[in-house]
């Protein structure tokens, strides 16, 4: 049994959807049960501005990304280096054996998005026009 704080996240999500660029945007998978998280961030000054999720998977993967964008919003670096799936799954009002998935895959899209900040931007390619000599 899903717990009331978990379904109220469910059933009244605030943050799905997509941010446009230049938010960062990471999609985590979930091998064992196919659940699809895409988490988009936008940072100002530092922190996370805003933060809006789509899920593909069960009632809890779906909760626990709605706690998890409520949970991003002002957060530094710092802090969302140290979120573990532990602090997910408090968020939700706790998660059935079955469902602690949902919480990893939160935890697994916030490292996800950490590195694609650490990763370096690719250069921009110089496609010639046709006919062009360069």
């Amino acid at each position: 049994m899903h717990s009331e704080r978990l379904l109220g996240y469910f059933r009244n999500p605030r943050h799905a959807g997509e941010l446009a660029p230049p938010a960062v945007k990471v999609d985590v998978t979930n091998p064992a049960c196919g659940d699809l998280l895409r988490l988009s961030a936008r940072f100002e000054d530092g922190r996370i501005a805003e933060a809006r999720f789509l899920t593909r998977g069960c009632t809890a993967s779906i909760a626990a990304s709605e706690a998890l964008a409520e949970w991003m919003d002002g957060k530094t670096r710092a802090e969302l280096q140290a979120l573990t799936a532990a602090a997910i799954e408090e968020a939700v009002g706790g998660l059935e054996p079955a469902s602690k998935h949902a919480a990893v895959l939160c935890a697994d899209a916030v490292r996800s998005l950490l590195k694609s900040l650490r990763a370096p931007a690719a250069p921009a390619v110089r496609v010639p026009e046709p006919g062009s000599k360069s």
